[in-house]
């Protein structure tokens, strides 16, 4: 029909978006891209002003977070679909780093311990390695600096499949497959 308008029944598709363009907060993107950014650099300065590089393990964090500021860079200067896989698999080995800490720290703190007291019942034994010299929960900001980068790459647009329309939206009808569809009515014959 003419001006744009729409056959009766039929539905029409939403307005489209430019392809640079995401939905939600703009710019949020780049504020968790900026919020990872920061705290590698925090935690770095920190873990070498306590020259946390005495032992082979505990140069684990160093090397991740001088990945993870690697990749940061690379997602804020190139951000194509192989920056932010290389992104998000840097993330997941944050958060896997960031737990194992956890343990590390757990288990030298329950050590120290059992010099000290051997005696030590199991209660307070646990109770004195969760407020013990380690900081316990230390390497968790590490896995959390990897789950925020991880919310950075969910359902980024460098991700789509190339098949998938720059433009289509969550609201977009499915497209058409011409398989199962007909263009013709079925009441009508075909002559």
């Amino acid at each position: 029909m003419a001006n744009g308008e729409s056959m009766p029944g039929s539905q029409s598709s939403p307005p489209a978006r430019s392809p640079g363009r995401e939905r939600g907060f703009p710019g949020l993107r780049s504020l968790l891209l900026a919020l990872v950014a920061l705290g590698a650099l925090g935690l770095s300065v920190e873990l070498i002003l306590l020259e946390h590089w005495s032992a082979l393990p505990q140069l684990t964090p160093l090397v991740t977070l001088t990945l993870v500021l690697a990749t940061t860079g690379a997602v804020a200067l190139r951000p194509g679909r192989t920056t932010v896989r290389a992104f998000r698999g840097v993330m997941l080995w944050a958060v896997v780093a960031g737990l194992t800490g956890i343990a590390l720290h757990f288990r030298d703190n329950v050590a120290f311990e059992r010099e000290v007291t051997p005696e030590a019942s199991l209660g307070s034994l646990t109770w004195h390695a969760l407020r013990g010299a380690t900081p316990l929960l230390a390497p968790g900001s590490l896995a959390q600096l990897g789950l925020l980068g991880l919310v950075f790459t969910y359902r980024h647009p460098a991700l789509r499949l190339p098949h998938d329309s720059a433009l289509a939206t969550e609201d977009s009808p499915p497209a058409r497959d011409p398989r199962t569809e007909s263009d013709a009515p079925l009441d009508k014959e075909i002559t």
